[in-house]
């Protein structure tokens, strides 16, 4: 051992057998390396230097897993502090090694051992309902739950009284006269008055090695452990062991769980509302941006400009300008576009609309959808019919009993039959804003029949594929300056705007709030996962006592890993279900009273579990390694 610059020999030069089945006590004072000793014998610490040998086997090359493996199977321990879990009633402290060398906790041994040390009807108590000497005999029947070969006692009596004392040294000489190896450290010569054999220490070396004369027969039990020798290892600890212990241990230290928790949830919430609300954004303007139509080019007149100021239309369209332009090659299909306002009367029934002039392949190309009747056709729009498609809200305020098809109504005092009903739209994006509150009716009929236009206000253009767009606003830009002789910068003239782009526009603006909305919540998460780190890197200091234990009785690195880990992973997880939970009442709450869509998409879900999960393995595995890496020994003595 080194202390500060001095190095000190905790055992020097020791040479020493221990027989199957012998009582041995090794004493010695203070600092004597009685205590080293036997953390030695018993794998808690390893030698620097020299060999132990435990049935002839050299355990010089021994790793944590075969280090582990003789402690969970072969020695059980008892402390002079007792190193019971507070939390854990009697019954459980004992099937506590259970968990390591995968023995059934079902079968009432943790019972019937407490039944033999005296306590069998302390079973359901916790440690401290205890006495001193009720908690060493506790301790006593754990280290004897895996039927042990060897029991090491560290100061077994030291903490209790002269009766509690005598009563547990006899439980040891009976556990050596049924076959136990027994070695007891002790600076007590009563104690040590017990044993067959007295092995003296001092200054890490031995000073004495005395044996008494030979105690009654030992009896052998059929509980001894001889058949662990035939190599047979039992099953691994299973990660339902390490789930059932993280429970335990969550549960334990609810409000400590619960701020643990706390982190995740907010940020798991913050995901799932962000995403519902976003998506369900995204899906409202989608449908709106449905109704510019796909691949759509909208040319309307510009303004003429004289020293800058505008001063009047530089061009006009007529329906021929829309017949050209249909005629360019990767123009799919073409409309004129008018409108005005008027009113619609139907019997005693008078609404305020919007009169439209259209052709009839207009509503294929807005993404409009017929919902009863059909649309006027081509012929309708030669022979100026007065025939007329209404919006859904139209339909709704002047027909409220649903009777539409074949019935007559007047706009602007003239008739018309209507022909069908569009499907309800909602708002819109530029020209077509209000389609549930229009009229539309065959751009002739409505340019020379009611509204008296002889001009076309807007030219919709629908290009075959969104490659050709570009080449197309071109060409028409070039037709139109010439059939109109424009001289200068054609966007005086006319405009022509590119539907997809706006499209595009708004799509990337969306994706751009989505991903900034994403990166708070992220953060939100990390933030999370930052307190879960600080949370179990706190819970790895308060329980090292507790790990220390663990590694005694027989758990490996891997085991306290895989504890640790799984602990972090169910807190998360239960924050991140938390969280999916708030956060969508959140979203809804949201949608409620505001009106706004929200989707919850089940892969959001997926992908704040997955999330919440992956925090708890990243933000985990460093403090559940720091616990593994702790050695038992130096972990038993923490203060």
């Amino acid at each position: 051992y080194n202390t500060g610059a001095a190095a000190y020999k905790a055992l020097d030069n020791v040479s020493l057998e221990i027989k199957d089945g012998e009582f041995a006590a090794i004493m010695g004072p203070s600092g004597s390396g009685k205590s080293t000793l036997m953390h030695i014998i018993g794998f808690l610490d390893a030698p620097d230097s020299g060999e132990y040998y435990i049935d002839g086997k050299d355990t010089s090359g021994f790793g944590d897993e075969e280090a582990s493996y003789f402690r969970k199977n072969r020695i059980g321990f008892v402390f002079q502090q007792f190193h019971l879990l507070a939390r854990y009633n009697s019954v459980s402290n004992v099937n506590l090694p259970l968990i390591y060398s995968g023995g059934d906790e079902k079968d009432g041994r943790a019972g019937r051992l407490l039944e033999l040390v005296g306590l069998g009807s302390k079973k359901n108590n916790l440690p401290g309902e205890l006495s001193g000497g009720e908690r060493q005999r506790a301790a006593i029947a754990r280290s004897l739950i895996n039927e042990p070969d060897i029991i090491l006692a560290d100061e077994p009596t030291g903490n209790l009284d002269s009766k509690s004392g005598k009563d547990v040294m006899k439980i040891f000489s009976d556990l050596n006269r049924q076959g136990k190896t027994v070695i007891i450290v002790t600076h007590d010569p009563d104690v040590a008055a017990f044993a067959d054999r007295v092995i003296k220490i001092k200054d890490g070396r031995i000073s004495g090695d005395e044996k008494k004369k030979k105690r009654p027969e030992k009896i052998k039990t059929a509980g001894h452990s001889e058949n662990k020798r035939s190599g047979k290892e039992k099953k691994r600890t299973g990660y339902w062991e390490y789930v059932k212990q993280a429970l335990k241990t969550i549960t334990g230290n609810k409000l400590r769980s619960l701020l643990s928790m706390l982190g995740v949830l907010i940020g798991v919430a913050a995901v799932i509302s962000m995403l519902g609300i976003t998506r369900g954004a995204q899906a409202t303007i989608d449908e709106s941006l449905s109704s510019l139509g796909s691949n759509l080019l909208v040319i309307s007149p510009g303004h003429a400009r004289v020293a800058g100021v505008r001063v009047g239309r530089a061009a006009r369209f007529t329906l021929k300008d829309t017949e050209i332009i249909g005629a360019i090659p990767g123009v799919k299909r073409v409309s004129s576009y008018v409108s005005g306002s008027g009113q619609a009367v139907y019997e005693n029934r008078n609404i305020e609309i919007s009169i439209i002039g259209v052709d009839a392949v207009y509503p294929d190309m807005r993404a409009s959808k017929i919902r009863t009747g059909s649309m006027f056709d081509d012929e309708d729009t030669n022979l100026r019919e007065k025939t007329a498609v209404i919006g859904a809200s139209v339909a709704s305020e002047l027909f409220p009993e649903g009777n539409v098809i074949g019935r007559t109504i007047k706009l602007n005092r003239v008739s018309f039959a209507v022909a069908g009903v569009f499907e309800e739209r909602g708002g819109g994006f530029g020209p077509g804003i209000g389609d549930d509150e229009s009229v539309f009716i065959p751009v002739t009929t409505a340019m020379y029949r009611l509204l008296g236009q002889r001009y076309v206000r807007t030219i919709y253009a629908e290009v075959e594929s969104k490659e050709l767009i570009e080449s197309v606003e071109r060409s028409i830009i070039t037709v139109l300056a010439n059939r109109h002789r424009i001289t200068g910068n054609p966007e005086d003239a006319f405009r022509v705007r590119n539907m997809a782009e706006i499209q595009d526009m708004v799509e990337s603006t969306n994706r751009t709030m989505a991903l900034l909305l994403a990166s708070i919540a992220a953060i939100s998460l990390l933030v999370g996962g930052i307190g879960i780190m600080n949370i179990m890197l706190v819970s790895v200091k308060e329980r090292i006592r507790e790990i220390g234990l663990r590694k005694a009785i027989g758990a490996s690195k891997k085991d306290i890993l895989g504890q640790f880990v799984v602990e972090a992973v169910i807190m998360t997880f239960a924050g991140g279900i938390a969280g999916i939970l708030l956060g969508s009442a959140a979203a809804f709450a949201v949608s409620f009273f505001s009106g706004w869509k929200v989707i919850i998409a089940p892969d959001a879900v997926l992908l704040a579990t997955s999330f919440s999960v992956f925090i708890g393995l990243a933000f985990g595995i460093w403090p559940a390694k720091q616990a593994s890496e702790l050695n038992p020994i130096d972990a038993l003595r923490y203060e």
